[in-house]
């Protein structure tokens, strides 16, 4: 398998482009607007030269290239720390709890509330497998790759970490929890707040969202019942995701109701477990692994071989472009 993980460059943007026009809405961290697209290469470009060894608002985003062909087929990102350029908004599952003496009687009510409970956190984000190269197990590639690229740069990430699902859209592109909440107060359909975000921000959340809680019970039983529930293409990802130890801690997406996973960064497994060595040597045989190599643009990573001595397969090696002496993260697969 001839593919590798590396920083996006400039040059990728008609790539990348051409990959977001095939999500389908709702993925907001990879709008199909090529003005956007740039700009969020640009930060990237911005992020992976940044000298600051702490959590800070930097992107770095990443694309699995086919080495054959030389077309990119995927696309990953990570956010140092959410919640600096302007609020993280999200909404929080929640309970009001009232109580009758005369009735005897004691009433619990699920509530939204807007919550910024997120902000400093990391984010993992953006991730998109082209659909001719759903297969060989690139989408773990992708995803995982995102958790040695933190491992291998630490400091620059927080103490907590989240990831948000994409939530249900209707087969028209609209959402059904968006229409029952959010939509009533902005003016706009969900693909249009959406863009919007997707371009611009979401201060217009802050500036037109009011703030008091929202009763679940008096949305539609459409609204209510995608609260929490993954577009049908993100179930995959949940389940990559709750493997690695994130957990849905009752945060929606303001937009779709999706849920957004978190987790204690240090005890992401593939944080937590992965080994940093000097290879050896390059041979045969060992464990199937994800290696990685490089440090921010330099940054690599690949399916390979990696045996206990710290010997490495040769593709994995001619991949990379390394040797021995070299410095690899790795986990097994």
């Amino acid at each position: 398998m001839n593919y590798v993980i590396r920083a996006a460059k400039p040059g990728d943007l008609q790539s990348i482009y051409e990959m977001a026009k095939l999500t389908g809405g709702g993925f907001t961290n990879l709008p199909p607007d090529k003005k956007a697209l740039r700009a969020k290469l640009e930060r990237a470009d911005a992020g992976f030269q940044s000298e600051k060894e702490y959590p800070a608002d930097e992107l770095y985003l990443m694309v699995l290239e086919d080495l054959d062909s030389g077309e990119v087929r995927g696309t990953c990102q990570i956010f140092g720390q959410v919640g600096q350029r302007w609020p993280f908004y999200s909404y929080r599952i929640g309970t009001d709890s009232k109580h009758s003496e005369q009735l005897g009687r004691t009433f619990h009510a699920q509530v939204l509330m807007l919550s910024n409970d997120l902000n400093g956190a990391s984010e993992v984000g953006g991730l998109f497998l082209h659909p001719a190269a759903r297969a060989g197990g690139l989408g773990l590639l992708l995803a995982r790759s995102r958790y040695l690229f933190i491992a291998r740069h630490r400091a620059r990430f927080g103490g907590r970490i989240l990831a948000e699902l994409r939530g249900v859209i209707d087969e028209a592109g609209g959402s059904p929890f968006w229409d029952g909440v959010a939509g009533k107060f902005f003016g706009m359909n969900f693909q249009e707040a959406d863009q919007f975000n997707a371009v611009h921000g979401n201060q217009f959340i802050a500036d037109l969202m009011p703030k008091h809680p929202v009763y679940i019970a008096m949305l539609s039983d459409h609204a209510r019942g995608v609260i929490g529930v993954p577009h049908p293409t993100g179930r995959a990802a949940m389940r990559m995701l709750e493997n690695e130890g994130f957990a849905f801690e009752n945060y929606v997406d303001i937009f779709d109701g999706g849920p957004t996973m978190t987790a204690r960064t240090d005890q992401v497994a593939s944080v937590r477990d992965a080994k940093h060595v000097e290879v050896t040597g390059v041979g045969d045989g060992g464990e199937e692994a994800l290696i990685a190599t490089g440090r921010l643009g330099d940054f690599r990573c690949c399916f390979g071989r990696v045996s206990a001595d710290g010997t490495i397969d040769a593709d994995a090696a001619r991949i990379l472009g390394i040797g021995a002496g070299d410095q690899i993260s790795w986990i097994g697969r």
